[in-house]
């Protein structure tokens, strides 16, 4: 099967997974020198990884920028310049999450140079997407591809597949989608929408939006957990003087209580198993009845508790739904499916933005005119 093709409509995962061996098991029987680069969660995760297979590393390196001649993890921090002066032919496994245009360019030129491997780690939750996750999965995977809207959202489904398995960055190359598709041909927002923004961060997503509804709207509720990104939140809401926004700095949630937050810089911040104590709250019950038109979570790996939450709003509204697919393993077929659940009458797309590695997969479910 190309990355480029699209599969059969009627045919069953079982035969176009076409990926058997999973980046881990390659990177086992590699004899080439083998050096991760970046540092942070990411690379303590895959270093785990490596430990559980036996993986030997060679060294770690880091952007030009970053390197200062300190260590991580106990190996001293390279220069990519040092070591191609040193090592003739060595391996590369990327570390951190990439989703700025210059950086995904130069990771892709990386990957013309060198061997270079991107392996899937889940964001929350532990074991690994692999080919046996899949087979053991295969009944639940298959009724989501079956079910999606059109031949892109199967294509895109499969390469995600064959990337989390690989940990190749061509699978994710031929699917990527601009922004303007998703937009213009499958939200389609108006300039009426009633948006409900769960995980609105520094209020990026409403900016976006707004981009393509010529800054026109009737309501937004906007959820932020992090005490600084709500900040930043209020201060963009409050420079641009916009009207009929209520904002709330909690989490989004199936029912109200109170969860431990970790706050981390940027967008990691999620609910953790200890910590500070925050507001945990479901939308249906924010809302009150207020009608949605539109409604966005990307709340890191409590999607589905959040949709649970919003079960209400979304069997009577039927609102269009972005949800994102990425945090956990289970994400990828738990979430179509439990909102095929709460409501059957959706139409559902997959798509994947511009990142590496397969984070903005997001689920699109459109409800039947």
């Amino acid at each position: 099967m190309s990355i480029t093709a699209y599969p059969p409509k009627g045919a069953g995962l079982e035969s176009l997974i076409t990926e058997r061996r999973s980046c881990w098991e390659r990177l086992k029987a590699e004899r080439r020198p083998i050096f991760i680069y970046g540092m942070g969660d990411g690379a303590a995760k895959i270093m785990s990884v490596f430990s559980e297979f036996g993986i030997p590393v060679a060294g770690i390196f880091a952007s030009d920028d970053f390197v200062r001649g300190h260590s991580f993890a106990g190996y001293r921090v390279h220069k990519l310049s040092e070591i191609e002066e040193e090592v003739d032919d060595f391996v590369i496994v990327l570390a951190f999450a990439a989703g700025y245009p210059q950086l995904v360019e130069y990771i892709r030129m990386l990957a013309k140079k060198h061997t270079l491997y991107a392996p899937d780690v889940p964001v929350i939750g532990g074991g690994l997407f692999d080919y046996n996750y899949c087979m053991e999965h295969i009944r639940e995977l298959n009724t989501v591809y079956r079910s999606l809207a059109d031949d892109e959202s199967r294509r895109v489904y499969l390469n995600i597949i064959h990337f989390r398995i690989s940990g190749n960055i061509r699978y994710l190359d031929a699917v990527t989608a601009e922004t303007d598709e998703i937009y213009k041909h499958i939200l389609r927002p108006s300039r009426n929408e009633n948006y409900v923004d769960l995980g609105a961060y520094n209020g990026d997503t409403i900016r976006e939006l707004l981009h393509y509804t010529n800054q026109k709207y009737n309501t937004i509720h906007a959820i932020e957990p992090d005490k600084r990104n709500f900040k930043k939140l209020v201060t963009y809401i409050e420079e641009n003087e916009m009207m009929q926004v209520s904002l709330f700095q909690c989490a989004a949630w199936c029912m109200d209580t109170e969860l431990p937050f970790s706050a981390k810089s940027g967008r990691q911040s999620s609910l953790s198993t200890g910590g500070e104590t925050i507001p945990s709250r479901s939308v249906d019950v924010l809302l009150k009845g207020a009608p949605v038109t539109l409604l966005k979570m990307d709340v890191e790996g409590y999607e589905r508790e959040a949709l649970w939450g919003a079960a209400k709003t979304i069997r009577h509204y039927s609102p269009k739904l972005s949800v994102a697919l990425y945090h956990r393993n289970e994400d990828i077929f738990e979430l179509p499916l439990l909102v095929k659940l709460l409501h059957p009458g959706y139409q559902l797309y997959i798509r994947h933005r511009l990142y590496i590695p397969a984070w903005e997969t997001n689920l699109y479910a459109i409800p039947e005119d």
